[in-house]
């Protein structure tokens, strides 16, 4: 059984951008609150350009948006491409669940059937 669903473009930037260790722990920081592009590259080894760009994955997933304060570019983390990703593995959770239990159920009769030879 496929489990199609409405947005599968946005699903897949979302996974995309969850893919990346980097772009993870930015979405880990921005959790805390929102923050500029140098305070996010604070923790890394690597340039503002360097997180720039994965802050444009982060933006074209809908895991990121971007508020203007004064002279500040501020980011901000947006929950519901997560949701979305949460909802489509708990759905085929519950599929590979049931067919685990279906397997249990088959496997409980041999064992009976074996028992009572």
């Amino acid at each position: 059984m496929v489990i199609l669903t409405p947005d599968a473009d946005l699903l897949d930037a979302t996974f995309f951008a969850l893919a990346d260790p980097t772009r993870r722990a930015i979405l880990a920081r921005l959790a805390t609150g929102e923050a500029s592009v140098g305070e996010l590259a604070e923790p890394f080894e690597m340039s503002q350009p360097a997180i720039s760009k994965h802050l444009k994955v982060l933006e074209r997933a809908g895991l990121v948006s971007v508020d203007q304060d004064g002279t500040r570019r501020l980011r901000r983390l947006e929950t519901a491409p997560l949701d979305a990703a949460t909802d489509w593995i708990a759905r085929y959770r519950e599929l590979w669940e049931s067919q685990f239990r279906r397997l249990d159920t088959v496997l409980d009769e041999l064992k009976a059937a074996r028992r009572s030879d």
